[in-house]
């Protein structure tokens, strides 16, 4: 239940839910997924990870198949990378990503026949070392977005009690992770027994929305004989999918700011992340594709596409019947959190999820008015922060305001942004904040 807020949002009759209300449009949940016809081409970026780029151990004219290791770095922070098709490379470029930065990247002429490298097999696994080197062999980083290397996430210092699976899906329009489930499910399952087991974990919890029912029932079936498996049922309000979040609707702990999910022994995996080292540990096959959810009001016919790492966005878009007319924005993630694309040419990473078009209509950005010290932001933020305070430090770069207000600890979930009725660019400010903090001590 809901306590009754205090202070300003008490005296306004304000009861504190954190989230916000967002449309959930899974027009594509039913939708099996389906894979894409090889492109001609594809570009292996060479950064798909937080931390080290990958140097490329391949070079033109070489030949290889799909799971041979293309890139490699020694640094802590990182994750190997494999062709996602057999054929020719090319060359190797440098290539601008999303974000505005550049990457080296390898391009492959494909021969269209996806032949699997002759020397993948299954790991052998008889220990925790050995699992951990498996998992980091198969170039495992978090498919939720955010690309962490998994063999790190998986080692840590602490003991962990919970093992939290995030198959919420909290984004509109994304149905890939439940698609996982529906498709997936032996593996997940074994995926999770694996963690479980090498890493020392007693307890998992599947976290899943009730808007997702078919996957609740599916998983609650099948882990019925497994005591130490819970389904966990999470209402349908953005941002559950958030790590700290989900933490602490599943476990009641709270992550403190600055802190992991180890701190308060949890470790927290996207479902499609352990639904793929299920299948790795069986077959050897390193992450070479990516399930993701294509839809819009700019997309002629809406799917869940399964399409190799590299492909270029523009074919996965033909693919799925093209554009309805000029789309006035494509995103790459969902509506909330992702990323505006400049070009459909980009290539896709590891840790994309979906691709959304939408026309002018849907597209539009309303123009912000005065803020009317509502409270909305206040109440939606499931962090807790004070969104109005840091959008005013931010524009007058008010570093101590800054600190006190702890900008650093904004998750940009929108959650403010949503329910603003001023239109206040309140998740940009946050970002803007977050840069001036950061250059503040340099």
């Amino acid at each position: 239940m809901a306590k009754q807020s205090s202070g300003l949002l008490g005296s306004l009759g304000f009861v504190k839910s954190p989230g916000a209300p967002v449309p959930h449009r899974k027009h594509t949940s039913a939708c099996e997924t389906v894979e894409m016809p090889v492109p001609a081409s594809v570009t292996i970026v060479m950064s798909q990870h937080i931390g080290a780029p990958c140097t490329p151990c391949v070079k033109a004219k070489d030949q290889v198949f799909v799971g041979t290791l293309v890139g490699e770095s020694t640094a802590f922070m990182s994750a190997p990378i494999h062709s996602s098709v057999s054929g020719t490379v090319k060359k190797i470029d440098t290539v601008l990503m999303p974000n505005g930065t550049k990457a080296q990247a390898i391009v492959i002429d494909t021969d269209g026949e996806q032949t699997v490298d002759p020397a993948i097999q299954p790991p052998v696994v008889n220990s925790k070392e050995e699992f951990i080197e498996a998992v980091k062999q198969s170039g495992l980083v978090g498919l939720g977005g955010a690309g962490f290397p998994a063999h790190i996430k998986l080692n840590p210092k602490d003991k962990i009690e919970y093992l939290c699976i995030n198959a919420a899906e909290c984004e509109p329009y994304i149905t890939a992770d439940v698609r996982e489930i529906m498709e997936n499910h032996e593996n997940v399952l074994y995926g999770i027994s694996q963690v479980m087991k090498y890493v020392g974990i007693d307890k998992a919890l599947i976290g899943i929305e009730d808007n997702k029912p078919e996957a609740i029932k599916l998983m609650q079936e099948k882990t019925a004989q497994m005591s130490n498996v819970e389904v966990v049922t999470l209402p349908s309000r953005y941002p559950q999918g958030a790590e700290k979040v989900l933490i602490e609707q599943c476990t009641g702990r709270q992550v403190p700011p600055g802190k992991l999910p180890s701190d308060v022994g949890c470790i927290v995996m996207n479902v499609a992340s352990v639904g793929f080292l299920g299948g790795y540990l069986k077959n050897g096959i390193p992450l070479t594709t990516k399930r993701v959810t294509v839809d819009g009001s700019a997309i002629t016919e809406a799917k869940n596409v399964r399409v190799p790492i590299g492909a270029p966005i523009k074919d996965i878009i033909a693919f799925c019947g093209g554009y309805k007319g000029t789309p006035a924005k494509l995103i790459s993630g969902g509506p909330m959190m992702g990323t505006a694309l400049m070009t459909d040419d980009f290539p896709v990473l590891k840790q994309n999820n979906a691709f959304l078009a939408f026309d002018e209509a849907e597209a539009k950005s309303l123009e912000p008015t005065a803020c009317i010290s509502c409270g909305r932001c206040v109440n939606a933020c499931p962090m807790n922060l004070m969104p109005t305070k840091l959008e005013a430090a931010t524009i007058y770069k008010r570093v101590d305001d800054l600190k006190k207000y702890s900008v650093m600890t904004c998750m940009e979930c929108g959650c403010c942004a949503f329910v603003c009725p001023a239109n206040r660019k309140l998740v940009q400010s946050m970002r803007i904040g977050k840069s001036i903090l950061r250059n503040a001590g340099k």
